[in-house]
């Protein structure tokens, strides 16, 4: 079979690093594009980052990079960059080789010029129904994308969503998962625009976690660049989650959604009516499914596949081995 030709749309973030290095060492994938949008960190930064990813990979030059949105449709943008780091990677600044000099320099590929939005409506009208849109961030590119170009985002194969939570509880908010509550109102347009879209909630990304004692056990003992980034991102992170729950784990929310594209059997879903609350209230980004036990009839027609489930331990094994990798 040929490689399923994916555009990734993405605010790097360490998970979202993580989950490049996934698409990049995975063979079933060809990353066609990677747009980058404001959250973890503001858009340049996140630009700045994926170039980096392809650095790390030894794939500079690369594909194109483009400049995405600067921030919500609507609401002010609050990036977590006290979760991720200033730099959103974990702080690398401070990694130097042994003659001082940084361990991770500027990215030497140039950002693509024309605007992301415009970019991924290009590549889905030109190749229908060939083209995989993976989403790792706040949905406002793929919204916008769709406002400006509606027939040409029409002709999109998938829409894979990391994002929401559906039973579980929410990562900003009690109720709501971090990419939707930035930017509801987006989340909003891009759940009603009767596109295909499979969601990746926390529901399933909260059981994929990556340990400190994994990266001691496994990763620590391949020697690459790639296992070094991956070494250097996480560090810091093992931190943060240590003194925020107890326990030095990352969940690994985006990777999950590059490995659905990789391997659909990873997980299983059922078809659900999901909305999100775009009010100011305390339920503000909060995703709500129709999971009543009722016959079709009396709901609101499916609008998503939602992963409800997951092989946990198979994915964590896939994505080990795929990291752990030798690089072009």
């Amino acid at each position: 079979m040929p490689p399923t030709r994916v555009i990734i749309d993405t605010d790097p973030g360490i998970d979202d690093a993580l989950a490049l290095i996934l698409a990049f060492a995975s063979p079933e994938l060809s990353v066609e594009a990677i747009t980058t949008v404001a959250g973890n960190v503001p858009v340049a930064q996140a630009a700045r980052n994926a170039r980096m990813v392809l650095d790390v990979m030894g794939r500079s030059p690369g594909p194109p990079v483009a400049v995405g949105a600067r921030g919500p449709l609507k609401k002010k943008l609050r990036p977590a960059q006290d979760y991720h780091g200033e730099d959103g990677l974990g702080e690398l600044s401070r990694f130097k080789t042994g003659e001082g000099i940084p361990r991770y320099p500027e990215p030497q590929q140039l950002p693509e010029p024309q605007p992301a939005p415009a970019l991924i409506a290009e590549i889905i009208g030109s190749a229908p129904g060939e083209i995989v849109l993976i989403c790792l961030g706040p949905l406002t590119n793929l919204a916008m994308a769709i406002q400006a170009a509606p027939t040409q985002m029409a002709q999109v194969k998938e829409i894979i969503v990391m994002g929401g939570a559906i039973q579980a509880p929410g990562n900003v908010t009690p109720g709501a998962e971090f990419n939707l509550y930035t930017d509801p109102d987006a989340a909003k347009l891009v759940f009603t625009s009767g596109l295909p879209i499979t969601l990746i909630p926390l529901d399933v990304t909260q059981r994929v976690m990556l340990t400190a004692e994994l990266i001691d056990a496994v990763v620590r003992h391949i020697d690459s660049r790639v296992t070094q980034f991956v070494r250097d991102t996480t560090e810091r992170l093992f931190g943060v989650e240590q003194r925020r729950t107890g326990y030095a784990a990352i969940p690994l929310h985006d990777p999950l959604a590059v490995g659905v594209a990789i391997d659909r059997s990873l997980v299983s879903s059922r078809p659900l009516h999901v909305e999100v609350e775009t009010g100011d209230g305390p339920a503000q980004g909060m995703t709500i499914a129709d999971r009543r036990p009722l016959k079709e009839e009396w709901k609101k027609p499916p609008n998503l596949q939602v992963c409800m489930e997951v092989d946990a331990g198979r994915f964590m094994a896939l994505f080990l081995e795929r990291i752990c990798r030798p690089t072009a």
